[in-house]
C-alpha cells in the first residue's frame, strides 16, 4: 500500500483517463517520477483542474497499492512558487526540460538533485535569463547528475554568448548519446515552428 502526503511535485505530463479523469507524471524529489491515477479533475467545475498545470510547484498526496496510486490531493506550494507568468515564448523551453525529465529517469528512483535543478530551471524561465543560458545549464546538470558530464564544463556558467555558441554542440552530442537515438517531440515541434516562420518571412517580403 502507498501512501503520501503533502509531497513537493510537478506535473511533468498528463493524458485522459475514464470520463473526467487523468493519468499524471509527476516529478518529486524524494520518490522520483511516479504515475498517479486522478478523478473528477477534467471540466470546468472540477476542484483541481486549474490545479493540475505544468510548470507549478505542487504538494501531492496520493495512496492506493500497484505501480500508479490514487491522486487523493493536491494544492499549489505557496512557498516554493516563483512571482510572474512563464511567458508563451519560453514554454517550449520548459516542455523542453520536462521531456528531458521524461526521456532520462526512470520510474520511482529519487534524484533530489535533479528535482532541485528542475525547479531551477523553471524559475529562471520566468526571470530575465535567457533561454539559451537556462537550457544549456539545465542540460549541463542533467548530464552531471546522470552521469555523463562533461569535466571540461565543469566550472562553466554560461554568461556570454562566445561561451555558448562554444558549448552547445558538446552538450547536444552527449544528450544524443544518452537518448541513444531517440528524438524528441519538443525538438520536432520547435523545427517546424522555426520553417513555418522562415516560410512567413519570405511570403511576407
Amino acid at each position: 500500500m502507498q501512501h503520501a502526503e503533502h509531497v513537493a511535485a510537478f506535473v511533468l505530463h498528463r493524458r485522459p483517463w475514464q470520463d473526467a479523469g487523468h493519468v499524471i507524471e509527476l516529478f518529486t524529489a524524494d520518490h522520483g517520477r511516479l504515475s498517479v491515477f486522478a478523478r473528477g479533475v477534467r471540466g470546468p467545475l472540477a476542484r483541481l483542474a486549474g490545479v493540475l498545470q505544468p510548470f507549478t510547484p505542487l504538494l501531492v498526496s496520493w495512496a492506493g497499492r500497484g505501480e500508479a496510486p490514487r491522486l487523493t490531493g493536491a494544492e499549489v506550494d505557496r512557498a516554493t512558487a516563483v512571482p510572474g507568468p512563464l511567458l508563451p515564448e519560453r514554454l517550449m523551453s520548459a516542455w523542453y526540460c520536462s521531456e528531458l525529465v521524461l526521456s532520462l529517469t526512470v520510474r520511482h528512483d529519487p534524484q533530489p538533485e535533479l528535482y532541485g535543478c528542475y525547479r531551477e530551471a523553471l524559475a529562471g524561465l520566468r526571470g530575465s535569463s535567457t533561454q539559451e543560458k537556462v537550457l544549456r545549464l539545465f542540460e549541463k546538470r542533467l548530464l552531471e547528475v546522470l552521469g555523463y558530464g562533461l569535466p571540461d564544463l565543469d566550472e562553466a556558467r554560461f554568461d556570454d554568448a562566445a561561451e555558448l555558441q562554444r558549448v552547445r554542440p558538446l552538450l547536444s552530442a552527449r544528450m544524443a548519446q544518452c537518448l541513444e537515438g531517440r528524438d524528441l517531440r519538443t525538438r520536432g515541434v520547435a523545427r517546424s515552428l522555426r520553417e513555418f516562420e522562415r516560410n512567413w518571412q519570405v511570403q511576407d517580403q
